[in-house]
């Protein structure tokens, strides 16, 4: 027992000196990661305080204030822009191929199962007969539209998930440059702008963060500000079928709405945590997030002019007594 008791001792021993060999490396590691962040967060910092005295401003526009403005907007129209505009063009195939090409196709989907209901039997009254062919025409016409999707590129999560996703980064790397910035001491303390007492200390009339949060709030129901009274329309026709599928017991999942949601909460959310953070950063919130806004108002007015512009060249084409065709530059046809 005392060979056994001093083995199992020894075995012990052993393991705990291996597990300590094997964490350090592990530790080490990780402190290795933690001190390449914090010298690239520091360059880029040291970067950004020798940027702001390079560039000549006008006297009235303080140089890091201005700075901040300045990188925000560069930066938005380099990495975020192109990715909203691709977005946009998905969303833009998806309303004027997708869901025509499924509209022509669904009378044929809706006869394909009324003929298996009749192969199969079914036996009911007219209301559950209604029920039954909507119960198995949906997941029919659902898979068409994902395959329509995938066939041409418009597939929603990614529409949805891909523009914000590649801000993240910059945002969190934006923030945290001007976060290390302002630690004291600093050179930020001296500058204030507009409602802010100095760029290293939060805004104290809380302005600001409450611009952020209005500003933010504004952006989810931006795109409702300039739709055409077709996509209203649309829009509704939409809300009452799912009105009427969840009436029927089905289970709806929109999307869209809880991505909208989510947002809206996060608005209020931004409001608190702009409160906690340096001036310098709330600044920065402010300007990306009415960058946005302006961002969100350009492309919707863009798309606004397309739409009516291809309803003129539909009707016109009506008129004339050609065919309608799907318009996708948005002008009229050439008349020979």
């Amino acid at each position: 027992m005392l060979a056994l008791s001093q083995l199992t001792s020894r075995t012990a021993t052993r393991h705990v000196a291996c597990g300590h060999l094997l964490a350090k490396p592990l530790v080490r590691c990780a402190g290795r990661r933690r001190a390449f962040t914090s010298d690239v967060i520091q360059r880029a910092s040291d970067g950004f305080l020798d940027l702001a005295l390079a560039i000549p401003f006008p006297e009235y526009i303080p140089p890091y204030s201005g700075t901040i403005i300045l990188l925000t907007i560069a930066s938005r129209v380099v990495f975020t822009v192109p990715f909203s505009i691709w977005a946009r063009k998905r969303q833009l195939r998806t309303e004027e191929v997708v869901l025509p090409q499924l509209k022509a196709e669904r009378p044929a989907i809706l006869q394909q199962v009324h003929e298996e209901m009749r192969r199969d039997g079914f036996r009911g009254t007219r209301e559950e007969a209604m029920k039954e062919h909507a119960k198995r025409a949906q997941p029919l016409i659902k898979a068409r539209q994902k395959e329509l999707a995938k066939q041409h590129g418009t597939s929603v999560l990614p529409t949805m998930l891909i523009p914000p996703i590649t801000q993240l980064p910059l945002f969190v790397g934006f923030s945290m440059m001007l976060g290390r910035a302002s630690a004291p001491p600093t050179v930020l303390d001296s500058e204030s702008f507009l409602t802010l007492t100095s760029l290293s200390h939060g805004d104290p009339t809380g302005t600001l963060p409450v611009v952020l949060g209005i500003i933010t709030f504004a952006n989810v129901d931006a795109s409702r500000w300039f739709m055409t009274a077709e996509a209203r329309a649309r829009e509704q026709q939409a809300a009452e079928y799912t009105a009427k599928r969840r009436a029927a017991g089905e289970t709806v999942v929109e999307p869209r709405k809880i991505f909208q949601t989510a947002l809206r909460v996060a608005s209020v959310g931004r409001i608190l945590i702009a409160l906690l953070v340096p001036g310098s950063i709330q600044l920065y919130w402010v300007t990306s997030a009415a960058f946005g806004l302006l961002q969100t108002w350009a492309l919707d007015w863009w798309d606004l002019r397309r739409r009516r512009a291809r309803s003129t060249a539909q009707a016109a084409a009506e008129a004339s007594g050609e065919m309608p065709s799907v318009v996708r530059t948005g002008k009229a046809p050439n008349k020979r």
